[in-house]
């Protein structure tokens, strides 16, 4: 598809929405539902832009103001993201957004990477046009994990279809219509209360400041962390987790959205069982007991004693007589070596691992 964006002519692959290309081309447009493991929801308006060429609407003369979201593009569409009308409608939807509840940078754990908040420097907010109201503190500090702020919540919709078409665990429901509509767990229950399992799905989708980790709430900003890959130690199945460091510690895991085979997905131990490796009766060092008691060893000193041991017991009972097993939080391949240091090395078959049945 040959498209104009911002009066520059780009080809774009068919099929993708005028927000996609629009993205691939490095070029931002204001959007707050739209998720790429989610897709369009086409709730909040933020992305609207101004379209001529497109049937939609007749809009193939006069330029209409559409959703970038969930309108695809088609072959000689022109684009405009930031002419006079489509940043007045991307402003009104950014400022009704920031007076419907207490969004305060200074203070919140979101700060530095809140979707609202880049809208709003990017749209050059300085003051809000709508009144903010009332709203006393409504927080609901009741699950082991997450922390949920009903007024920093904008109702977009993403924790909504994470829980339910994504996590597929159908807690997060719609509650009320209009002004009182809020976010609520099974039938309107404290979080902490619910079914819900904690797998973090929904604070990782979260645009603002709403659903927040409560381990990893004061322990550093956006901008004081390295993000370091890593796969999850927890099972075999080899999910890609993102550890946000801080001095050399652990302040925070999320899922890697582009990694395999999870896409950001994570249980509830992949994601904030990780304070683990930081537990004083963690072994550090390899251990040899002599004459009942433990000695510190070096990994040589401990590798070559188990490989002497292996030796004596096939030459006395055969290999048959060893057996191991693999952990489960052994990654695949971790598991697909020792059972092949098994058979083929040691010539016994007695490998299994203890997630199997």
């Amino acid at each position: 598809m040959k498209v104009t964006i911002n009066g520059k002519r780009f080809e774009i692959p068919a099929g993708r929405t005028i927000l996609q290309a629009a993205q691939a081309k490095g070029i931002y447009i204001p959007t707050l539902c739209y998720h790429e493991k989610i897709g369009a929801l086409a709730k909040c308006r933020a992305c609207m832009v101004e379209v001529k060429g497109s049937p939609v609407l007749n809009a193939k003369e006069s330029p209409v103001l559409l959703t970038s979201c969930n309108t695809f593009v088609t072959d000689g569409m022109e684009i405009i993201t930031d002419s006079d009308r489509a940043v007045a409608a991307q402003r009104f939807v950014i400022d009704l957004a920031l007076s419907s509840g207490n969004h305060d940078c200074m203070i919140c754990e979101k700060s530095g990477a809140c979707e609202l908040q880049d809208a709003a420097y990017f749209l050059k907010f300085e003051d809000k046009d709508f009144r903010k109201g009332d709203y006393p503190a409504n927080i609901d500090d009741s699950s082991a994990f997450i922390r949920v702020d009903h007024n920093r919540c904008i109702m977009c919709g993403r924790c909504f279809e994470a829980c339910n078409h994504i996590a597929v665990n159908g807690v997060i429901k719609t509650i009320d219509r209009g002004y009182t509509s809020h976010i609520g767990f099974d039938d309107n229950l404290p979080m902490g209360e619910s079914s819900c399992v904690q797998c973090g799905e929904c604070t990782q989708v979260c645009p603002v400041g709403a659903l927040t980790d409560k381990k990893s709430i004061g322990l550093g900003r956006t901008w004081e962390v390295k993000q370091v890959r890593t796969t999850c130690p927890y099972c075999g199945v080899g999910c890609q987790q993102e550890l946000h460091v801080k001095d050399g510690r652990i302040v925070k895991v999320t899922g890697m959205e582009k990694g395999s085979p999870n896409k950001g997905r994570l249980c509830v131990k992949g994601r904030y069982g990780y304070d683990f490796i930081y537990s004083e009766d963690r072994l550090t060092v390899p251990l040899i007991k002599e004459k009942g008691a433990f000695r510190e060893a070096s990994w040589d000193e401990a590798l070559d004693l188990v490989a002497k041991k292996f030796k004596e017991i096939i030459v006395k009972h055969g290999p048959d007589a060893i057996a191991g097993v693999s952990c489960a939080r052994s990654t695949n391949e971790d598991s697909y070596q020792m059972q092949k240091l098994f058979r083929s090395v040691l010539k016994t078959n007695n490998i299994d691992h203890c997630a199997r049945t």
